[in-house]
Parts: C-alpha cells; structure tokens; sequence
C-alpha cells in the first residue's frame, strides 16, 4: 500500500483530535504514577541532603565528582538514580502499554477510558517491560559514545513496541525487525522521531517556568506534557506499522 509522511501526520492528527481527552487523561495518570513510584523510593531530603557535604566539584567532572563522593553519599546517589531511572521506566511502560491498547480498540469502534487502555494492556506489560528497559539500555549507550549513534538507536527501534505488542513476539524479534523495516522507510521515521526528542528537549526548560506550583504537581505536570509528545508518536509508529504490515 503506498502512502506518504503528509498522509500519516494527518491520520495521526485527527485520531490525537478525536481521542484528546481520553490521551490526556492517559498522559496524566501515567505521569502521577511515574512521580508517585520516584516520591516512594527516593531517599528522603535528609539523606539527601549528604550530598551537598564535602568539596563544591568545581571544575571536577562528573566521574571525578563520584569518585570523590564518600561511600554514604555514593549509597544515596545510586538509589536516587535508580528511583528515577525505575520511575521512568514504569511511567513509559504504562503509557506504551495504554496507547497500544487504546489504538486499535477505538479504530475497532468500541468506547475507551485511560482506566481501562491500561487494564486492557496487563497481560503483555510485563514484555513490554523488559523491551522498554532494554531499548533505553542500548540508546544510552548509543548517546554515551556520540549523540549520533542514540539518535539513530532510537529510530531504528522506534517501531519495536508496536511490533511487540502487536505481534505477540519476545524482545529480540521485535527489535530485529524494528530495524529491518525502518531502515527501508528511514525518510519515513527519522524526522517524526526528530520532532519527538526535540519537542522532549523543550519541554525541560519549561520546568524553570512553573515554579509556583508546588514540586510535585510541577513534576506530574510536565511529565503529562511529555507524555503526551510521546503519545503522538506512538500514534504515528502504530498507523505506520499497520501500513507496512
């Protein structure tokens, strides 16, 4: 079937237009839950406050800064990382799971709530899961090295949770033939997957901007944000797949 990116951003506007409330109810239900799961297991100000003891790090790099942590302060770096990197991971795992289910239950006519996307995605969340963790494993490695061996990590897989859940296939299938098909529709994928970590990139400094509101809801706020960027992706890769399949 031909079809072409002008096609697919309109297709994509008009399901976000029709579905708006039920996407943004999603984005912020997700979004408190990721905030709540890193409020649960981040260390408390107390503990936290042990970082800002010791030298300033000046002119230090981060490793170096790390190294030159004491083993309490190091303790509590790690699980603050880990608590956010988990968070992180549940929240986009949740949001994936609720739009892939949300998707093909409203093009089969049927009345979704946010609620019940995400119930309906339980049984393969635990997959999608693990291909989730994996995928941001890869792409940060990918980005350690040079930003553009991540940026292109991330188009190469961006098709992969759509397959996972569509296909009902392991980890590894899914991201092999992630590849497979957008590298022979690059021009198709590449610059949807630009906009989206752009549009990721802006939505950060908006956080300088919302300081009247209390941390918390400041956090579920932008995360709702983000979520919803991602949720229009989401919507582009699975009208996309369903093209190509």
């Amino acid at each position: 079937m031909s079809f072409t990116a002008g096609s697919l951003y309109r297709d994509t506007g008009n399901f976000f237009r029709h579905q708006l409330v039920t996407i943004i109810l999603l984005a912020l239900l997700t979004s408190f839950i990721t905030v709540l799961i890193g409020h649960a297991l981040t260390p408390d100000a107390d503990q936290l406050s042990i970082l800002t003891e010791g030298d300033s790090g000046a002119g230090m790099s981060l490793f170096e800064m790390v190294q030159n942590m004491s083993p309490d302060q190091q303790r509590v770096l790690l699980r603050a990382s880990a608590a956010g990197t988990f968070a992180s991971l549940v929240g986009n795992t949740l949001l994936l799971g609720g739009m892939l289910s949300l998707i093909p239950m409203v093009s089969a006519g049927q009345r979704v709530s946010a609620l019940r996307a995400i119930g309906q995605s339980a049984p393969f969340l635990p997959r999608l899961l693990l291909l989730v963790f994996i995928m941001t494993l890869v792409i940060q490695l990918g980005f350690m090295v040079l930003v553009v061996p991540g940026v292109v990590l991330t188009v190469l897989l961006a098709l992969a949770p759509v397959i996972q859940a569509t296909e009902k296939v392991g980890v590894v299938a899914a991201m092999r033939t992630s590849i497979r098909l957008v590298w022979s529709q690059m021009k198709v994928v590449a610059p949807a997957v630009a906009v989206w970590l752009l549009a990721k990139i802006l939505v950060l400094p908006l956080a300088t901007s919302v300081t009247v509101l209390p941390a918390n809801v400041a956090s579920v706020v932008l995360n709702a944000l983000s979520n919803l960027v991602s949720a229009i992706l989401i919507i582009y890769l699975y009208r996309l797949y369903m093209l190509l399949r």
